[in-house]
């Protein structure tokens, strides 16, 4: 469960890392609009009014407080329950254009205030249908110029007598996003740095008796090497020392200012502790507590928000950094940050931070952890110190109603220790945000997860199979995918992983030498690379002569290379070293037999390109030996490590691309079909056979030749129209699935048995049929499925796979968040096992390939361009030599609630 902030509230960070409350200005605040602008200096009413008169104030208040309408809307910023912002809009004299203005309190310029209005009221005006904002302002005010200017929207500027008119046409290109997603690192970073990076620390609900939560938080923070003033709060051991650490009754006796406080108190009191750190000057809370009700989750997150601070949990294993500054007085004396874009300027750091209740220490080192599940958090921690990777920063999120993988993800990206990012999670806030920045932070640094929540989720409440397909597996795989994170199936796979990609360069392709002293196991291992998907090639034959003379009689010196177990440590040396320098092997696995012929694993050390070793025997699953070379117990671990780097790679030197332009798109033909629809239908509904083709076709998806009949003699004629075998559909409101409820007729050849089709579907459904769908009967080919369904949390999801009846018995398919690019059409075409089918063989041709991915395009710019799509099936779609064509579809619409995934806001 997460807390959700109360109706209508929306809390961003500005650039000093503190909390505004921005939303819609009511009646009820046209005295604190009043009270802004007449605290307005001299300078800032002048630059807002273009003159000096402060009855002004009566009548801005009265203006921009008034209801909203499709002509003006006004929002407001509070800071600590001040008003410091006022921002609106009314409509212009140009079709879909609005005039706005603002004004920033003086005593918060130069904080992001302005920004962040413009950002939200550019959101709310996008969603009515206006195309473009336009302000007039004095020449002379850079302040407001400098806003405008960095708001990334492609700004026109026209200057007259010393005001500028601007026009900014609110589009949310890559640049705009961009400019978005930078500020919102810079200010999170900021914001973090109390949590992570705290100058003094203290504990709230330890005791005197050890074995307790609390307990074992102080002692694991004052054992952990912080170096900071840290304090314990407890009435019954106020004024003494517990566990060695000062005790105050309560956090207003705290001698010092204090950044962090971690809390392990009961449910019903964590609130009230919460507004005490509020008051004490708090800015980052870690609870511990679980069991909230949804009641104490509420107030718990209301006061966190009111007084500005940053929470991790409740629920949770707690926090640790290990990376920071580890001078105390540096830390100390460091001014208070205010916009620093990287965690190297946050100047909140007194030595390493363990606030956690984990049995040991996590050990220094790159690897960013962020976790739903403190169990999870607690095997990483332990795996990662006993591989030498080490941690630098992690966060057991629990319930996240603050703090979350987003926040993480920057956090890491701003930071220079962090070079690996471990994820675990179960549920996202935000994941077209949560991707965009995923892909760029895996730009630097490989980000990898485990896939939580691959389960079949039950019974849906859909009919399509498009939707039945839509598991949160696939979308959870989709996400990660287009993300560029490595998702491995399991804990022990991502530790595997984690070893290859924090100690070796990712392979730059996916073939891979193998060599070994024991002939079976370098099979064994040649499979296992195959199986993962890697290749292990011919080599040269100027390697294989090279191999022959440097190995013992009798070594085989082809792919996978056996170099009998007779092998010298010096001759295994050269071995690798030969395979490392053949142009076609991106990747080597060395495969140690231990005999008492002497030692191999030292040979590893130096390769030119990534290695991985595997050690038949080894105790432990995964090692990284003293050289920092990973050392697998099986084949299969270290083959399906290197694929995953190989994936990574693969996916980090790739441009992403954007969704390109497709021609003969009628947007407004398919809008008019869904409005029409939904007037009709408020609530939502499947859309009948005819407006359903008349959709699909606006975006000129391939459909088999139709015509719509009303009675016999129509479906006849129809039939004759369209010429050859056709199919007869019966259009009878509440049956989707054709087949099962007995409402097609197929390969119909000739008008008697057209007519008896007919007469047969008339019979059957009586007065409940409202026409038949006559469609032309396609020729054989591949039956595919491909489909859309409007996830509640990821948003469009496109599905491709096996078609036909048995798609759901086949389970054969995959999915990515829509809109694609042209490589995202791509890689969807080819997932799914009939891809292979697809491309052809002996006994049948390869299909139209390139018109599968246009129509994969096409339906995944219907359901972004129109999210009241819930669920869309193309299902079969026949992929044939000569083209495509779908059969058979069906379209489920439903109010959709606007969503601006990329707006800056706290969860």
């Amino acid at each position: 469960m997460r807390a959700q902030t109360s109706s209508g509230r929306v809390y961003a960070l500005l650039t000093d890392g503190s909390q505004v409350e921005i939303r819609r200005l009511t009646a009820d605040d046209r005295e604190a609009v009043r009270a802004l602008h007449r605290g307005l200096s001299d300078e800032s009413l002048y630059r807002r009014f273009f003159g000096l008169n402060r009855a002004m104030a009566d009548q801005v208040a009265d203006q921009v407080c008034r209801p909203d309408s499709p002509e003006h809307a006004a929002l407001g910023a509070w800071l600590r329950g001040e008003l410091v912002g006022v921002a609106g809009y009314e409509a212009s004299d140009v079709p879909d254009e609005a005039e706005i203005a603002m004004a920033v309190a003086d005593r918060t310029h130069h904080r992001g205030v302005g920004t962040l209005l413009l950002e939200h009221l550019g959101s709310l005006a996008r969603e009515r249908g206006i195309v473009a904002f336009r302000a007039d302002t004095l020449a002379e005010n850079g302040a407001m110029l400098r806003v405008f200017a960095d708001a990334g929207m492609p700004a026109r500027r026209r200057a007259t007598s010393g005001v500028v008119e601007i026009t900014m046409p609110l589009v949310t290109d890559e640049r705009y996003l961009d400019a978005v997603a930078e500020r919102e690192r810079n200010t999170t970073v900021v914001s973090l740095a109390p949590l992570l990076r705290p100058r003094a620390v203290v504990v709230v609900g330890a005791s005197r008796r050890t074995g307790t939560v609390g307990t074992a938080l102080l002692r694991s923070i004052r054992d952990g090497g912080f170096a900071g003033p840290l304090y314990a709060v407890n009435p019954h051991a106020a004024g003494t020392e517990l566990h060695g650490v000062p005790c105050v009754a309560s956090l207003s006796d705290l001698p010092g200012p204090v950044d962090l406080a971690v809390v392990a108190v009961p449910a019903d009191a964590l609130a009230g502790v919460a507004a005490e750190c509020g008051a004490a000057g708090v800015r980052g809370l870690v609870a511990i507590t679980s069991g909230l009700s949804e009641r104490q989750g509420a107030e718990l997150l209301a006061t966190c928000r009111e007084h500005g601070i940053r929470l991790v949990g409740p629920n949770c294993l707690g926090v640790a950094e290990t990376s920071g500054v580890t001078d105390a007085s540096e830390a100390s004396d460091a001014p208070a940050a205010s916009g620093a874009s990287d965690v190297s300027d946050a100047p909140h750091a007194t030595g390493p931070l363990n606030a956690t209740f984990a049995a040991r220490p996590p050990a220094r080192g790159v690897a960013g952890v962020a976790v739903q599940s403190g169990g999870v958090g607690i095997a990483l921690l332990d795996h990662l110190s006993r591989l030498g990777i080490g941690v630098s920063s992690f966060a057991s999120l629990g319930d996240k109603y603050d703090v979350s993988a987003n926040d993480m993800l920057m956090w890491w990206e701003s930071d220079e220790t962090t070079r690996l990012g471990l994820l675990h999670v179960e549920s996202f806030g935000s994941p077209r945000k949560f991707a965009r920045t995923a892909r760029r932070v895996a730009a630097r640094m490989p980000l990898l997860t485990v896939l939580a929540g691959r389960s079949d989720p039950g019974t849906r409440a859909a009919a399509s199979h498009t939707a039945a397909a839509a598991t949160p597996e696939a979308t959870r795989r989709a996400l990660f995918e287009q993300a560029g994170i490595v998702a491995t199936d399991d804990l022990g796979e991502l530790v595997d992983a984690a070893a290859v990609l924090a100690t070796q360069a990712p392979p730059s392709g996916p073939r891979v030498a193998v060599v070994s002293n024991a002939g079976g196991a370098g099979v064994l291992t040649a499979d296992a690379c195959t199986d993962a998907g890697l290749a292990v090639p011919d080599l040269a034959p100027a390697t294989r002569r090279a191999l022959a003379e440097a190995l013992p009689a009798g070594a085989a010196v082809t792919d996978p290379v056996d170099t009998t177990a007779a092998v010298s440590a010096e001759a295994f040396r050269r071995a690798i070293d030969l395979l490392a320098a053949d142009d076609s092997v991106d990747a080597v696995i060395a495969v140690v037999a231990p005999t008492a012929l002497g030692e191999l694993t030292g040979a590893l050390d130096g390769c030119a390109k990534p290695i991985a070793a595997v050690v038949l025997g080894q105790p432990e699953s995964v090692l990284v030996t003293e050289r920092g070379v990973p050392s697998y117990a099986y084949p299969e671990n270290a083959a399906r490590a290197l694929a995953h780097a190989w994936s990574y790679a693969r996916r980090r030197d790739r441009a992403p691309g954007l969704p390109p332009e497709l021609p003969g798109l009628h947007t407004g033909r398919a809008a008019a079909l869904i409005e029409g629809f939904l007037k009709v239908a408020p609530d939502g509904g499947w859309l009948p056979p005819v407006p359903t083709f008349e959709l699909l076709e606006s975006y000129g998806l391939p459909l088999a030749p139709w015509r719509v009949a009303r009675g016999e003699r129509e479906a006849v004629a129809a039939s004759a129209e369209i010429g050859g075998p056709v199919v007869l559909k019966a259009d009878v409101e509440g049956v989707v699935h054709k087949t099962a409820a007995g409402a097609l007729r197929l390969d119909l050849r000739g008008e008697r048995a057209v007519r008896d089709a007919y007469r047969s579907l008339a019979d059957g459904f009586g007065d409940r049929l409202r026409a038949v769908v006559v469609q032309a009967m396609a020729a054989e080919g591949v039956e595919v499925l491909c489909g859309a369904v409007q996830d509640d949390v990821f948003g469009p999801v496109v599905i491709f796979g096996a078609g036909g009846v048995d798609t759901e018995a086949l389970a054969d398919r995959a999915a990515r968040l829509a809109p694609l690019t042209e490589r995202e059409a791509e890689e969807l075409a080819g997932a799914p096992r009939v891809a292979a089918v697809l491309a052809g063989h002996a006994a049948r041709p390869a299909g139209d390939l390139p018109a599968l991915r246009d129509a994969l395009l096409r339906l995944s710019r219907l359901v972004a361009d129109h999210q009241e799509i819930a669920e869309l099936d193309l299902n079969p779609v026949i992929v044939r030599p000569d083209g495509i064509v779908a059969v058979d579809a069906r379209v489920r619409l439903a109010p959709h609630r606007v969503w601006d995934p990329y707006l800056r806001r706290l969860r």
